[in-house]
Order: structure tokens, then C-alpha cells, then sequence
């Protein structure tokens, strides 16, 4: 299928063959009929795209934060490598469309296929022949609505929303800064609402298309325009000026809050729309008591997994206008004749055009404000009801000409996920290997299969995990996905006779695990691999080296400053597991791999995401592991110590050792963080082609994963046996 994106390191912006994305449950499959290009926000991050790197840095301080914390953490190396890998990856745009549902998902009950629908989100509703849709952001367009003006319902209720939180009341007077696509539809609604406007804006045409549209008086922000419309606006409401500014303006200019001040009446409303600069004049806004108000995207249930991502609706009682209810309220107006859309298109272009349409949107030579790509396909689905089954849909596999490697006793792999682990830290290692084919990758985002592929080259590309699974041609499997699919993935690839390697955590519970148990056992295909790199670190090697044939427990106490993390991450989702679940394996391996031995027992308190363990060994040896979320992100994030045997050491955050004997003092120092990921895909490539024993054992990963499911349950005690 195809769809637009562009290289936010290069700028480049191309139409791409990319495979089509799957029906998952709670949303629909929708084949798109238009597409609206948003003159404001994307044009923004095209623009962003083309600049320097130290120009998208100032146009993104709060990323350069990110990397900063990185670079303290893990280096300067691994941070610039993960940063540009990021940067030099394919990202899609658009996020508003009208099409064709073409397949249902389980779970949802108010979708039918052959339903035009309007459809939302920047992750969802891209420039894309076929979308997969969440149900609470996509709603059935009314009879009558053409399907170009249904593709403005995104944007429609962006303004909608804000409309909504400057409650206007009829006869009040508006005045809106910033006449593009969506002051337009601002200025629409208002009038709908029985609100009088007036409006500035730079560009004569758009304030002309305000006034047919019923504002009163439009003009430039110059000092004329200003007073003229401040005069309107006197006029108009006994002499006290605008009860409500709407800031629908960009860029760095202050001029349209300073603007807003002289307009707004006395405890007036300015309401920001835009991503405009908010340089308040303290002494002016204060003086008139004024009420700053923001609008949040499409409304209530934005940005919120459970709902968007979920489907968990807000009861109307408490929460009366939703995105989706705002989206569909939109469309009602549209379909009663309370706003006409028709003079807001601008242009209609096929989506293969995108990249000029895009390049004379940049240039200033195509003119307008709502632009539409169009889909072909969509328009002919939707002419003859299309109701095809799913077996009728276009495949989901996507074979290309990309880089062949000679077939033969080289070893065929397939990966399950390609996100930023998988491209940044396993993916590079991979390729390097002597003896592998990169045979096809599947992810659940159409682009980071074809970015994946671009990088690494994958012969074939997918969005379905059967494809990978079921290739009799693939020898092993990577499973790099959520943690919630690990079990499962691994069980299925087992089952095919395919050694795998497969991300931690192997199982979120004992459940899971013991289903993995169990196929292996029935299956007697033991060749799995749990990614465990610490212990393949050349300075947990050396390590290791210093204290082989020691005499005598050990004691070990491993800190990991594991650091906040963003309340909407998916770590924290609780499907996924705890945190110390998701990740506690690392460190419960790395002791079990220094002292030679799994752990017999656990000691664990667990305090919110903050864990407090202590393991016991067989020989005595015990090793502590404080998991600890409230520490600085400047402060490195592991840092293990041990004693014992005549001998103490500290390994500090993979980048320095120190062991301290009979002797002097021994430091060894590594320009950058290396946790062993180069090393451990070189062990399991070795092991599965040479036929050896797997780098460790099946015995110790069971143990390992059932002491961390152990430590993050908060168990004291517990003997771990099979």
C-alpha cells in the first residue's frame, strides 16, 4: 500500500510502498478515501525535518534533555548512536481522514464494514491507503456528508474543543488571532453558536473568507487593522470589548498575546489554541484580571491510552464531550447545514503527488488552507459498499529487492519487533554476524518494518507475526515485542522447530512461564535464548576472571538507579507486568552469572516501583539488588559491588572496573557503556549454527525468571524449585 513519510534526520519526504497494517481487536480497518494535509502542525515538522541538527535541537529542547540524561547514563557513544538511529528513521504523516471500514475488530459492536467513517489520531489516521483505527477515534460519518468535508472532522473538533473552553454564550463577542484552517473553523463554530467575531490574520484572503463565512470585520495586525477591529468589537458589545480571544496562531512572535490583551474585555477569556509563544504582559493581563485558558488537541480522553488505545469511554454524566463526541457532534453540523466546509478545500491531489504537494506547500506556490490527498482505491470500495471478507484484504507481507545474501548453511533469521532495543542495540550486532540472513521482520507499524529493512536489509517486511512464524525458511526467531506477548510468541516458535531468542522478560507470571515449561518438554525443542547481556560484558567478564576459584561466599550488592519514568510509558501498563518484572532479570542474571550459580531463595519489599531484594546461592552467597525509581537521571544507573574470598570489587555502570586483592588496586576503564549485547548475539549465533549448547542454560533462565517474578511479587523466602 502506500504512505507518506519523511527522514526526520534528512528531510526527506517520499510516498512509500509499505505493507498493510493488520485488524486488531478494538478497532477497525478503514481504506482511506481523502486525507487532509494540516497546513499548520505538519508543515511545522517538515520543516523542523529539513533543518540542522543543532537547528532541531533548539526546535526541541525537551529531546536534547532526553539525550543529555542518556549521555550521563550510558555514554556519549551509546547515546549518539540510539539518538541517531531515532533521527534516521522513516515517521508517517496526517491525522485526519474519511474512508471505508473494511474490517471489523473483535470487541467492537457500533462499526460495520462498508461504514464511511471519519478517523483521528497522529498515529492512526495517516496518509495511508489502509489505517487500523481505534473505535474511540473514529466515528460514522451522517448521510449527506461529503466524504472531502468529513476529512476536516480531526481538525473540526481541534477547534470545537476550543470553542468548547471558552465557553461563549450567545450574543458574546470573539475575536480570533489567526485565520488559517483552524481559525476558519473557529470562526465557523462561534457564528454557529450565535458568538459575533471578528478576526486578524496576515493573509488578506483568509480574513475575506472569515467575513463570507459571518464575521463581522477581519483585518491585518497592524495598527490600523487592530484599532479597526477593536472598534467592531466596541461596537458590538456596549462599548466592553471581546469576551473571548482565540489565539490560533504559530510561530515565535509574542505580538498575538500582546494583541489579545488590548481586545479582551475585563476578566475577558483568551483561550490558546495554536503553538504560539505565551510571553504573558504580567502588568496588563493582571490589571484585567483575564482568564488564559488552553485547549488540549481534540478534547477529553486525549493522550489517554485506556481510552484511545482501550476503548474505556467516560461516562457522559461526568465527561460530556469526548474526542469522539466531539468528532461526532462535528460531523452533525456538517450534515444539518450549520457549517459548510466547501470553500475550505483548497485542492485535491492523488496521493502520489504527495511529495510535490508538499514541496509547494513549503515554497508558498500552492495557496489555500485545507489540502486532501486522494485515494483511488477508497473512492471505488466505498461506491460498491465494499464488504470484502478478510482473506480478500491485500497481504500484509511486502517482498522487495533488498540486499541477498548467498543461501546455503548461513543462518536464516526472522524478527518479531523492530522498535528502538531492536534497531538500536540487537539489529546492528545481527548484521555484522558472519553466516546471517536478515530473512523478514514483522511489526505492527507498517514503518518500522520498512525502517528496519532500510537499515538492515530484510528481504521480506510484514505487520503479521504468522508470516515470520510460519516460514519454514527461517532457522531462528527474535521475538523483540511488549512484554505481554513474549510467552506466547516463544511457545508458537518453538513449536515450528526454530531456535529463539527472545527479549526479557521470558514470562510475566507463573502461568506463562510454566506454559513455556510445558512446550518445551513436549516439543523437546530446547533452543532458547532469553536476552540476558549483562553477563556477556567484557567487564563483567573480567570480573567474573578475578574471582574464578575463589574460596567462600560471596556477597554482592547490586544499586540500580532505575529513575522516574513517564506516567503514560507502556512499562507502567499493568498488563505488562511490574517494572522490576519487566527489566529485574538483567540484574538477577548478572549476580547468578558472578557467583556461578541460581539463586535457591528470595528475600524481597517492594514499595511502589521501588524494590528491595536479597538473593541466597547454594555456597552461602547472597546478593542484594535495590531497584530504586526516585534517584537523579544524572547519576548512573547500575553499579555493583562485591566481597569476599580476600577480594572486593566495583564494576560502575559497565564503564569502569576496580578490584582490589593482595596487590594494589586494579582499574580497568571503557570509553563508553558496554553491556554485552555484541557478545551475546555472538554466542547465540555460534551456538545455533555450530549445533552447541545454548549460552545459557534453559535451567538457569527458568530460575532466573522465576526469582525475578518472585522478587517482584514481594516474596520472602521462597524456595525456588521447579
Amino acid at each position: 500500500m502506500k504512505q507518506v513519510a519523511q527522514n526526520y534526520k534528512s528531510g526527506e519526504l517520499v510516498v512509500l510502498d509499505a505493507p498493510a497494517p493488520t485488524c486488531r481487536p478494538g478497532g477497525v480497518l478503514v481504506r482511506t478515501m481523502y486525507s487532509l494535509i494540516s497546513t499548520g502542525t505538519e508543515l511545522m515538522k517538515v520543516s523542523e525535518a529539513r533543518l540542522s541538527l543543532i537547528g532541531k535541537a533548539r526546535a526541541r529542547p525537551d529531546q536534547v534533555k532526553k539525550v543529555l540524561d542518556s549521555v550521563a547514563q550510558q555514554g556519549p557513544l551509546a547515546a549518539y548512536q540510539k539518538a541517531m538511529s531515532k533521527l534516521d528513521s522513516y515517521t508517517p504523516l496526517g491525522y485526519s481522514l474519511c474512508g471505508v471500514v473494511v474490517e471489523v475488530g473483535e470487541g467492537v459492536l457500533d462499526l460495520s464494514v462498508g461504514d464511511i467513517v471519519a478517523a483521528a489520531g497522529n498515529e492512526f489516521a495517516l496518509h495511508s491507503e489502509l489505517n487500523w483505527v481505534p473505535v474511540n477515534l473514529c466515528v460514522r460519518v451522517p448521510d449527506g456528508v461529503p466524504p472531502e468535508q468529513a476529512a476536516f472532522s480531526t481538525v473540526g473538533a481541534i477547534a470545537m474543543q476550543g470553542v468548547r473552553r471558552a465557553e461563549p454564550q450567545l450574543g458574546e463577542v470573539a475575536c480570533v488571532i489567526g485565520l488559517g484552517l483552524i481559525g476558519q473553523l473557529v470562526v465557523r463554530l462561534l457564528v454557529a453558536a450565535g458568538v459575533k467575531v471578528v478576526g486578524l490574520d496576515t493573509v488578506a484572503a483568509r480574513c475575506r473568507m472569515a467575513e463570507k463565512a459571518g464575521a463581522l470585520a477581519c483585518a491585518s495586525p497592524t495598527a490600523e487593522g487592530v484599532r479597526l477591529v477593536e472598534e467592531v468589537a466596541r461596537d458590538n458589545s456596549q462599548g466592553l470589548g471581546c469576551d473571548h480571544v482565540f489565539l490560533a496562531a504559530g510561530g515565535p512572535s509574542n505580538e498575538p498575546v500582546e494583541v489579545a490583551v488590548r481586545l479582551a474585555r475585563d476578566r475577558g477569556r483568551v483561550i490558546d489554541i495554536g503553538k504560539t509563544r505565551l510571553d504573558l504582559p504580567w502588568n496588563d493581563y493582571y490589571e484585567k484580571e483575564l482568564d488564559v485558558r488552553f485547549s488540549r488537541s481534540y478534547g477529553p480522553g486525549r493522550y489517554d491510552d485506556r481510552y484511545e488505545l482501550e476503548g474505556i469511554d467516560y461516562p457522559g454524566g461526568y465527561v460530556r464531550w469526548t474526542e469522539r463526541r466531539n468528532l461526532a457532534s462535528f460531523l452533525d453540523l456538517v450534515a444539518g447545514g450549520q457549517l459548510d466546509l466547501s470553500a475550505l478545500v483548497s485542492s485535491v491531489h492523488d496521493v502520489d503527488e504527495a511529495t510535490q504537494v508538499y514541496a509547494r506547500l513549503g515554497d508558498g506556490t500552492l495557496e489555500g488552507i485545507g489540502h486532501l490527498l486522494h485515494y483511488p482505491e477508497g473512492d471505488r470500495a466505498a461506491a460498491v459498499d465494499a464488504r470484502p471478507s478478510p482473506s480478500a484484504l491485500p497481504r500484509a507481507t511486502h517482498t522487495v529487492a533488498a540486499r541477498r545474501r548467498a543461501t546455503g548453511d548461513r543462518l536464516r533469521v526472522g524478527f518479531i519487533g523492530a522498535g528502538s532495543y531492536a534497531t538500536s542495540m540487537l539489529l546492528p550486532h545481527l548484521a555484522a554476524q558472519e553466516g546471517v540472513e536478515l530473512a523478514s521482520v514483522a511489526t505492527t507499524r507498517s514503518l518500522s518494518a520498512i525502517n528496519a529493512q532500510r537499515k538492515f536489509g530484510f528481504e521480506r517486511v510484514s505487520t503479521r507475526a504468522d508470516d515470520v512464524l510460519s516460514d519454514p525458511a527461517v532457522d531462528a526467531v527474535f521475538v523483540v515485542t511488549r512484554h505481554h506477548s513474549h510467552a506466547e510468541f516463544v511457545c508458537r516458535a518453538l513449536e515450528t522447530g526454530k531456535a529463539v531468542f527472545v527479549e526479557k522478560p521470558l514470562a510475566l507470571d507463573a502461568t506463562q512461564l510454566q506454559r513455556v515449561v510445558d512446550t518445551v518438554e513436549r516439543t523437546g525443542n530446547d533452543r532458547l535464548m532469553v536476552g540476558f547481556n549483562r553477563r556477556f560484558a567484557p567487564l563483567v567478564a573480567e570480573l567474573t576472571g578475578h574471582l574464578r576459584g575463589s574460596r567462600g561466599p560471596l556477597s554482592m550488592r547490586y544499586l540500580v538507579n532505575a529513575g522516574g519514568m513517564d506516567p503514560k510509558n507502556w512499562y507502567l501498563d499493568p498488563a505488562e507486568g511490574s517494572r522490576f518484572v519487566g527489566e529485574g532479570g538483567h540484574f538477577v542474571d548478572t549476580l547468578s552469572a558472578v557467583v556461578g550459580q541460581d539463586p535457591v531463595a528470595v528475600h524481597s519489599s517492594v514499595h511502589g516501583d521501588d524494590v528491595h531484594s536479597l538473593l541466597v546461592y547454594p555456597d552461602g552467597s547472597t546478593g542484594s539488588i535495590a531497584y530504586v525509581t526516585t534517584g537523579s537521571p544524572r547519576f548512573p544507573k547500575e553499579t555493583l559491588d562485591v566481597s569476599g574470598a580476600g577480594a572486593n570489587a566495583r564494576l560502575d555502570n559497565f564503564r569502569k572496573l576496580s578490584v582490589w586483592g593482595t596487590g594494589r588496586e586494579t582499574t580497568r576503564r571503557a570509553w563508553t557503556a558496554d553491556k554485552g549485547q555484541r557478545r551475546e548475539i555472538a554466542a547465540f549465533v555460534d551456538a545455533v549454527t555450530g549445533g552447541g549448547d545454548m549460552p545459557i542454560s534453559i535451567e538457569s533462565l527458568l530460575a532466573t525468571t522465576r526469582a525475578t517474578l518472585a522478587i517482584g511479587g514481594g516474596t520472602s523466602g521462597e524456595v525456588l524449585s521447579p
